[in-house]
């Protein structure tokens, strides 16, 4: 009986670790995220996905409300439309207007709004909503962009803690872009390049037809040269020849 009691214990102790390890994972496992579809890199322009799973097994994720940095903002954030959510960007005026390709931008997107129309992210599913964003700042190494999700049972979840250095995540983390370097040469430079040594090529291969064809033309040209000067000795052959025979009759 004392043993079997002991054994209950366990299994209960187990029991309550497991579901102290899941609660304390699962946060980090169906957190918002956002991830650039390829690389962010500084000064250029990428496609980001803000990426809402739904862990809820009774809900629907109906709304989502990402906040845009303000200490570097964006002057261009385009949403791409996605069937079954309304979709509405909000902008706001800067402290301070920022320079871009020559121009003073005096506001910049705050905050994009995505409202399902429809079922939402439904229990065991995600979804990815791009932006096309632009130009990214070139004195920062990440981009903050807190989020809002809002369930079809009203629960609102707020993805907005900071990663404090050497602290354990947060409980609801907020969505961090990571920028890499500045490209030196540039993704438009190096295809330039390429196009221009794809024309050099086909002009160098141009030139050897080109030399191709005139020497074949010259070495037909002399070919028929041959010819005629072989035939021309011929004739003349025939001609004194005959002209012998007719001599040599007469004289007979």
């Amino acid at each position: 009986m004392k043993a079997s009691r002991i054994a209950t214990r366990v299994a209960a102790a187990a029991a309550a670790a497991g579901v102290g390890v899941l609660a304390l994972s699962s946060p980090a496992l169906a957190h918002v995220s956002v991830a650039a579809e390829g690389a962010a890199a500084k000064g250029g322009y990428a496609v980001v996905d803000f990426k809402v799973p739904n862990e809820r097994d009774d809900a629907s994720t109906a709304k989502l409300e990402v906040a845009f940095p303000t200490d570097h903002p964006l002057a261009s954030a385009l949403p791409e439309p996605i069937q079954g959510w309304k979709i509405e960007v909000t902008k706001a005026k800067l402290a301070k207007p920022i320079e871009v390709h020559g121009k003073q931008i005096s506001e910049a997107v705050s905050k994009i709004t995505w409202t399902a129309t429809g079922k939402g992210v439904e229990p065991g599913f995600f979804q990815k909503f791009p932006v096309s964003v632009g130009a990214l700042p070139e004195d920062a190494d990440e981009l903050v962009f807190k989020a809002i999700q809002t369930y079809s049972d009203k629960e609102v979840v707020r993805w907005i803690e900071l990663q404090k250095d050497g602290a354990e995540e947060p409980e609801n983390p907020a969505p961090v872009l990571a920028l890499t370097a500045a490209s030196e040469d540039g993704h438009h430079g190096a295809a330039a390049e390429d196009a221009s040594d794809k024309s050099d090529d086909a002009k160098a291969t141009a030139t050897a037809a080109e030399a191709a064809d005139s020497d074949s033309s010259d070495t037909t040209a002399r070919v028929l040269g041959v010819v005629g000067i072989v035939v021309g000795a011929a004739g003349v052959a025939y001609g004194v020849l005959a002209g012998r025979r007719r001599t040599t009759a007469t004289e007979a």
